[in-house]
């Protein structure tokens, strides 16, 4: 299942439906976990990508059919399907519950912002292949696409505007710049690949590009979302094996699923500190919802 098992170079608090419906588990060293499933998904293959401060859950789930969107709210999981499309992702949602994501139909992939009960397609007019994956309370949305020779470059979608930005030290051929999460103050996190095609996390604020690298990762760096408290989630890759972790105040802290040890990358957060991410065992790949223990 590429797109959802990718290390890529592609919470809320547990309430009683929630931990019924998913297994809540006892507090692992600095966070609980709690299982996610979407029930349609067969055999398991559910990632967790975002989640907003009311709790909101969005990712994508696979079956027979291909892959679908879903939005877990209330305790109900939600299909999202982009028309036409036979493959949907869901990555970001905010407050007001606008989702982006992509959709994938014959020979394109295109973007998409799912709000008010209709789909906006997003594709960025400079090249092709639009993939949303990050919205703020703002409407701001951050994503890639890929230009007429294939270089991946970040974008940045406000007031029915495209602006393209890219790392300046993205050398690292067509993988470039990969634009995965924003605030409300317009920091936007994500990675490239450098002039060694090696993955180099990335923070962009007021203008500058800040490299950031979880010192644990022999293999790159990925971020993938940041919060209004300026908290980013993403993983890092080493030898066979994908870790999550939430980066603050200059510090890291492992973020991994105690069943997935070794694969077990954290891709959203909210601004309570809520994380969200998918780890894989035996059975297949499962959403996670991490939220962190009472001290």
């Amino acid at each position: 299942m590429k797109h959802l098992s990718r290390m890529v170079i592609a919470a809320v608090f547990a309430t009683p439906a929630m931990a019924a419906l998913a297994g809540e588990k006892e507090c692992a060293p600095g966070y609980s976990y709690t299982t996610l499933n979407d029930p349609l998904a067969l055999p398991p293959t559910t990632n967790a990508n975002g989640i907003n401060d009311k709790g909101d859950i969005v990712g994508t789930y696979g079956d027979a059919s291909g892959y679908h969107g879903f939005l877990y709210s209330g305790g109900k999981y939600t299909t999202l399907n982009v028309p036409l499309a036979y493959d949907t992702y869901a990555f970001g949602i905010n407050n007001k519950g606008d989702i982006v994501g992509y959709g994938v139909a014959s020979g394109s992939i295109y973007g998409f912002l799912y709000s008010g009960g209709k789909y906006t397609t997003l594709s960025d007019p400079q090249g092709q292949f639009t993939e949303a994956y990050g919205i703020n309370n703002k409407g701001q949305i951050v994503g890639q696409f890929n230009d007429s020779a294939g270089l991946r470059h970040g974008f940045l979608y406000s007031n029915g505007k495209y602006t393209t930005f890219d790392d300046p030290l993205a050398t690292g051929g067509p993988n470039g710049t990969f634009a995965r999460g924003i605030n409300n103050d317009g920091q936007i996190v994500g990675y490239y690949a450098d002039k060694a095609s090696a993955i180099q996390g990335f923070l962009y604020k007021d203008g500058k590009y800040t490299t950031l690298d979880d010192p644990l990762a022999t293999g790159g760096t990925q971020f993938s979302g940041i919060n209004n408290r300026n908290e980013i989630v993403g993983s890092y890759a080493t030898t066979g094996a994908s870790h999550g972790f939430l980066y603050s105040n200059g510090k890291y802290t492992p973020i991994n699923d105690p069943l997935g040890p070794s694969d077990s990358p954290a891709l959203g957060i909210n601004d309570k500190g809520e994380i969200v991410g998918f780890y894989h065992d035996a059975s297949g790949a499962h959403g996670f919802l991490a939220i962190q223990c009472a001290k």
